[in-house]
């Protein structure tokens, strides 16, 4: 059994609907799933898991939440490895730049990114839909 953290910085509850459903797309796929606070998770955790999905909200001028999530991604980028990786997130200005530029620094740090899912404010049901395909993709 696969075991996947969803790890998730959350202002508005939007980007935490959508680590649900990550969630529940990787239980259903018949992974062993810790639904993660980015507060409570560091790279000295990764060791534990097979497969990670990593959710974040556009901030500011389309970037990572800087006083947690960013910190957090900075540390842990570097120890995933080829483990399975998927980054989410809601965003309710501009464009949704913030989730290319997170890839980018992601595939550049050696990140195997599977999939991406954003979701322009409240998660709607495809969007819903496509994070729990991602949680399976995980599995």
């Amino acid at each position: 059994m696969s075991k996947v953290a969803v790890v998730y910085w959350s202002a508005t509850g939007n980007t935490e609907a959508m680590a649900n459903a990550v969630k529940d797309g990787a239980a259903a796929a018949g992974a062993d799933v810790t639904l993660v606070p980015a507060s409570s998770f560091s790279a000295g955790d990764a060791a534990s898991y097979d497969a990670f999905a990593f959710g974040c909200p556009a901030m500011g001028s389309e970037q990572l939440e800087e006083s947690e999530f960013q910190p957090l991604w900075d540390s842990v980028k570097g120890s995933l490895g080829g483990k399975k990786t998927g980054l989410f997130g809601s965003w309710g200005w501009g464009n949704g730049l913030w989730m290319d530029s997170w890839k980018d620094d992601a595939l550049s740090s050696g990140v195997n990114v599977v999939d991406t899912v954003i979701a322009e404010g409240s998660p709607d049901p495809a969007a819903i839909a496509a994070c729990e395909d991602l949680g399976k993709a995980l599995a």
